[in-house]
C-alpha cells in the first residue's frame, strides 16, 4: 500500500482562514483551528498579520533549522494544505477562506469548459503557449471570489489590506514590505494584514531544496519575521506556507507513445495532481498502460472518486468544479512528476503531490 498524505479539512489553511474571519467578526463556512483562537481570543490584538512564506514546509524548516532558531521556537503545531498542495489553491483559500471545492482554483493549469481551453489561471494563457486565452481575464471572470480582506473592509468594523511582489502597488523588497506592514499596524483601529512572500518557492524550483542558497533563505526567513515583530505592539504574527517541496524526476509523456495515445487532450491542474481527458473508449487500456509505467509513483482516481472522497474539500461545489476534473487524476505519491510533452517546463523541485513533504505547513505564533 502508497503512503499518501491526504489534506485534513479540518485543521488545514483553509481553517486557519475561518479563525481569521472568525476574530473580525465575519462568518466563517469551515471550521476554525482551536489553538489559534485560543490565542487571539487571549490576547485580542489589536493587528493581525499573516506572513505566508511560499514553499516552506514544514519538513523542510525542521531540516534547515536548528531549534533554538526563532521560527521554531515559536512554532506552535502543524496544519494541511489543501489538495493539490500548490499556490493557485492553497493560497485562494488562505485568501477567502474556501475549500478548492468552493473557490474552483485547483492548479496552475485548469480546463475551463466556457472556452474550451487549457488556461494557466495566473497568466490567461493556453497551457505551454504563448497565447492569451482571451480578451479578458478568464480565470478571474469565470472563477470569482471575494477575499478575506475585501469581506472585511465591506463589512466596515475594521480594516484589512494586503501585500503582494506584484500586480498594483507591489512591495519591492523584504525591507519595503517590513516598512509598510509597520506602518500600516501604527494606525489606530483593530485590522488584518495579509503579505504573500515569493521565496523560498522559487528558488527551489529552479535549484532544488538542497541548494546553498535556498539554505541561506531559510536562515534569512527568521530574521525577516524577527526584524517586523522588533518593531511591533499590540500584534499577533501568524507565519507559515502554502505548501513545501520536493525534488522530482520528470516523465515525459511522449516517450510513452502508447500511452500517449490514448489522451484526448493535454494534461492540467498540476504535473504532480494530474488530470487526464482520455478518447473516448480507450479507459481501459488507459488504465492498464498508467499502472504498467507510472503504478509505483502514482494512485489514479477516477473522476467519481474523486468527487465522492471529497479530494478537494467539502462545501457548496463551484459550478465549474466537475467539468474541470478531467476523466482520471493521478496523485502523485513518490519523486516522479508528469510532463505532457516537450513544450512543458523542466522544474527541479516542485510540489502539488500527497507526501508529506509537500502537505505539511507551519503555524507560527508570535504575539507582541
Amino acid at each position: 500500500m502508497k503512503k499518501i498524505s491526504l489534506p485534513n479539512y479540518d485543521n488545514s489553511i483553509t481553517n486557519l482562514a475561518c479563525s481569521i474571519q472568525k476574530y473580525f467578526n465575519l462568518n466563517p463556512k469551515h471550521k476554525t483551528i482551536h489553538t489559534l483562537d485560543e490565542v487571539l481570543e487571549k490576547t485580542n490584538p489589536k493587528n493581525v498579520v499573516v506572513l505566508l512564506f511560499d514553499g516552506m514546509g514544514t519538513n523542510l524548516l525542521k531540516r534547515k533549522l536548528e531549534k533554538e532558531d526563532f521560527l521554531m521556537q515559536h512554532l506552535v503545531t502543524e496544519l494541511t494544505s489543501v489538495a493539490p498542495a500548490t499556490t493557485t489553491a492553497a493560497t485562494t483559500s488562505m485568501m477567502t477562506g474556501l475549500n478548492p471545492v468552493e473557490h474552483g482554483w485547483l492548479g496552475w493549469d485548469l480546463y475551463i469548459k466556457p472556452v474550451d481551453k487549457v488556461v494557466t489561471m495566473f497568466m490567461n494563457k493556453v497551457k505551454d503557449t504563448g497565447e492569451i486565452a482571451a480578451d479578458y481575464d478568464v480565470s478571474r471572470t469565470y472563477y470569482p471570489y471575494k477575499t478575506i480582506v475585501q469581506q472585511i473592509n465591506e463589512a466596515g468594523e475594521y480594516t484589512a489590506k494586503d501585500f503582494f511582489p506584484f500586480g498594483e502597488d507591489p512591495y519591492t523588497d523584504n525591507d519595503d514590505l517590513t516598512k509598510k506592514i509597520i506602518e500600516e499596524c501604527s494606525k489606530e483601529g483593530k485590522k488584518y494584514l495579509y503579505a504573500y512572500l515569493i521565496h523560498p518557492d522559487s528558488m527551489m524550483h529552479d535549484l532544488g531544496t538542497e541548494a546553498k542558497e535556498v539554505n541561506e533563505y531559510f536562515k534569512e526567513i527568521g530574521d525577516i519575521v524577527k526584524r517586523i515583530t522588533d518593531q511591533l505592539e499590540d500584534t499577533l504574527i501568524i507565519v507559515t506556507a502554502d505548501h513545501g517541496h520536493l525534488e522530482c524526476e520528470n516523465i515525459l509523456l511522449t516517450e510513452y507513445p502508447d500511452f500517449f495515445e490514448t489522451l484526448a487532450r493535454t494534461t492540467w491542474i498540476e504535473s504532480r495532481c494530474c488530470a487526464f481527458k482520455v478518447k473516448e473508449g480507450k479507459e481501459k487500456e488507459f488504465e492498464d498502460l498508467f499502472e504498467k509505467y507510472f503504478g509505483k509513483d502514482f494512485i489514479l482516481k477516477t473522476k467519481d472518486e474523486v468527487i465522492e472522497e471529497k479530494l478537494f474539500g467539502d462545501g457548496e461545489e463551484n459550478k465549474l468544479f466537475r467539468d474541470s476534473l478531467g476523466d482520471y487524476l493521478a496523485l502523485a505519491v513518490a519523486n516522479k512528476d508528469f510532463r505532457y510533452d516537450e513544450r512543458t517546463s523542466v522544474l527541479k523541485s516542485i510540489h502539488a503531490g500527497f507526501t508529506e513533504d509537500e502537505m505539511n505547513i507551519p503555524l507560527i505564533l508570535i504575539s507582541k
